[in-house]
């Protein structure tokens, strides 16, 4: 199961950083062929027609997830349903013939502007098509707050679940935004969670840990 938390060691591993007395990456080698990822399906509010796109890192060691509309609100200009947007993706992602992967850990990045009472949350989970959901990842917020934020996501090694060799698999990826008014004040005011860069696009860094089938 992913979870907030992470060791300098596996850290280290992750960014491409070798960590000390480190020997082979514990995330495994990626492979040399070009992984292509099609998106299957994409809903939610968070994710409206034309607003989520994928791309694959040259490496192969990671994909990016970007929106260009995924913003949780309350108060002023608000609809009761703004205060939570969700995103579902299902992603096929096409590996090289005798290799398998995980994600090993998930990047969040955005801006939040929480007045004094109010509360935001992000929270995320990962499954391959039929197998079992893993539980939700949260990370709250507390107001007051206005600045940009940032949370990661990440698996101990013997934890992760791998994409079943020799199978057709869709990688499944839900997230979430809430913002909660509590005792700010609705009537004078908003606040507002999005997860956004400073292009205006909402980018999600989504790494992968690679592993070799065993022979047929």
């Amino acid at each position: 199961m992913l979870r907030p938390a992470m060791t300098a060691a596996v850290a280290a591993a992750l960014l491409g950083v070798p960590a000390p007395g480190a020997a082979a990456d514990p995330y495994g080698t990626p492979p040399p062929d070009k992984i292509v990822i099609d998106v299957v399906t994409v809903n939610g509010s968070g994710c409206p027609a034309g607003t989520a796109n994928v791309a694959v890192s040259p490496d192969n060691t990671a994909f990016t997830v970007s929106y260009s509309d995924y913003v949780a609100q309350v108060g002023v200009g608000s609809k009761p349903t703004d205060m939570r947007k969700n995103c579902q993706l299902s992603l096929n992602v096409h590996v090289p013939q005798g290799f398998t992967y995980a994600v090993a850990r998930a990047d969040y990045r955005g801006f939040a502007h929480l007045e004094k009472g109010a509360a935001g949350l992000e929270r995320a989970n990962y499954y391959f098509q039929g197998m079992q959901q893993t539980a939700f990842v949260n990370h709250p917020f507390a107001g007051p707050l206005n600045d940009n934020w940032q949370a990661s996501d990440s698996t101990d090694i013997d934890a992760l679940v791998y994409a079943p060799c020799g199978a057709m698999r869709f990688l499944n990826i839900n997230t979430e935004l809430r913002v909660d008014a509590g005792t700010s004040d609705t009537a004078r005011t908003t606040s507002f969670l999005a997860m956004d860069s400073t292009d205006g696009n909402i980018s999600t860094l989504y790494r992968f840990a690679w592993k070799q089938c065993p022979a047929a």
